[in-house]
């Protein structure tokens, strides 16, 4: 009998898009340095286990408090229980990052304040999230956030 993961399908259903993970792989090194096509099946495989791992422990954390959906809280909660509190914030801007361009832009074009944002606006706030992500990443300090002042055209003339 085949290995089941934590939904009762069989492991190798579970997989990402090779193409991808390939393409993410080459961005994250320097131009210079290559990876077998064993180690990059292996760094696949890794990832896949994670997602698992992260799902599962996500699923107890939304079990535990009676919900019937895994909400972000529930993955940024189960990150932390996991031992991978250093990741929260980072996973937290690309959650934010999404929703700016997801849920925001295309359900409504509004901010969850309410408040217009022009598409050259959310090209500024996702290059500047994008910029701070990097930072984190690679140990640098942090862009500051613009304020509102200084991201939006002044109404008064």
């Amino acid at each position: 009998m085949e290995p089941m993961d934590i939904v009762g399908k069989i492991k190798e259903d579970a997989s990402l898009p090779k193409a991808t993970m390939t393409k993410i792989i080459k961005e994250m090194l320097p131009p210079d340095v290559r990876v077998a096509r064993d180690a990059q099946d292996l760094l696949i495989e890794c990832c896949v286990e994670f997602i698992n791992l992260i799902s599962s422990e996500s699923n107890e954390v939304c079990n535990r408090e009676d919900k019937r959906t895994i909400a972000p809280e529930h993955v940024l909660k189960a990150l932390e229980v996991l031992g991978f509190g250093d990741y929260i914030e980072e996973v937290y801007a690309a959650y934010e990052q999404h929703r700016l361009e997801t849920m925001d832009t295309v359900r409504s074009g509004k901010l969850s304040n309410g408040a217009e944002m022009t598409e050259e606006e959310a090209l500024v706030e996702q290059q500047r999230m994008f910029a701070e992500a990097r930072a984190r990443m690679n140990g640098g300090t942090v862009v500051p956030k613009q304020s509102d002042s200084e991201t939006r055209p002044s109404l008064s003339s």
